[in-house]
């Protein structure tokens, strides 16, 4: 046998070992390499309640909505099946505090920063967006295509997410900006013309104008740039957990195979279909 013989029957044996290993996770005598707080079991969490187009009808059981979809397929590649898994709740701010967890993963558009890779751990990311403004249709800065326009508008936005520190880093209005608990009360703000626009992720705000608030549009979205980063979403685990590796594997065949782009296509909206307001 030719060493080039060898090394390539080598990589069929751990691929396959590989493949293997992380399809028995889901399986009673799952290795110690894949641990989930219940043997058998895979508990996922997502938000109470969870919002579209991320999940639909506030029923991640179902399956329907991207984020639903995403934890199906991942679990999907562990070896579970749908018998197998169990869905919790729990707060977004919640789920970042240190401490032990009820859950394996959650999942309810967190964004991976250094700030909260302190009490939690990541995967690597699901899914990329940028940040967008939500307003009414008839508002004066409606038409708007800077930053500059934006500065006097009232913002609101929920509070301890990526969308706040878009408000007070980048945009940096005049006003300082409305915090609410959760995109609920900030919807509900803007929908009562308590504040001008708020700011969220682009699919979030997709949805908002297409079907949450009549008369309101995704006024613009922020280009990435040197200062302004994508926003990476990643499913969040207890600080440390060795199911991270096990996940980022799954995340890595679901990419290759093509079947996270296609659950994007299915759930979320193209994202040039929203103008660009530049940094000036």
């Amino acid at each position: 046998m030719t060493t080039k013989s060898r090394f390539t029957r080598l990589a069929i044996i751990l691929g396959s070992t590989a493949a293997l290993g992380l399809a028995s996770c889901g399986s009673d005598d799952s290795s110690s390499a894949c641990p989930t707080i219940e043997s058998g079991k895979l508990t996922i969490a997502t938000g109470t309640p969870a919002f579209e187009p991320w999940v639909v009808g506030d029923a991640p059981e179902s399956g329907e909505g991207f984020e639903a979809a995403v934890a199906y397929a991942v679990a999907g590649e562990l070896g579970y099946t749908n018998e197998n898994i169990v869905w919790v709740r729990t707060g977004f701010d919640e789920a970042i505090q240190p401490g032990a967890k009820n859950f394996d993963f959650n999942l309810q558009q967190y964004s991976i920063t250094d700030e909260r890779k302190a009490t939690v751990s990541f995967s690597d990311p699901y899914y990329s967006t940028n940040q967008a403004v939500v307003g009414f249709a008839d508002s004066p800065v409606a038409s708007a295509t800077k930053l500059s326009e934006l500065k006097e508008l009232k913002f609101g936005a929920q509070s301890g997410t990526t969308s706040l520190d878009f408000i007070n880093n980048v945009i940096q209005p005049t006003n300082e900006p409305f915090v609410y608990d959760d995109n609920a009360g900030a919807k509900a703000a803007l929908e009562a013309k308590q504040i001008d626009a708020i700011v969220v992720d682009l699919p979030t705000a997709f949805y908002i104008s297409a079907v949450e608030i009549e008369g309101s549009k995704v006024i613009g979205q922020f280009p990435l740039s040197d200062a302004v980063a994508a926003d990476n979403f990643g499913l969040l685990f207890d600080k440390d957990n060795k199911l991270v590796d096990c996940v980022n594997t799954a995340l890595g065949a679901l990419k290759e195979s093509g079947k996270l782009a296609e659950i994007e296509q299915t759930w979320l909206a193209d994202k040039t279909n929203a103008p660009v307001i530049t940094l000036d």
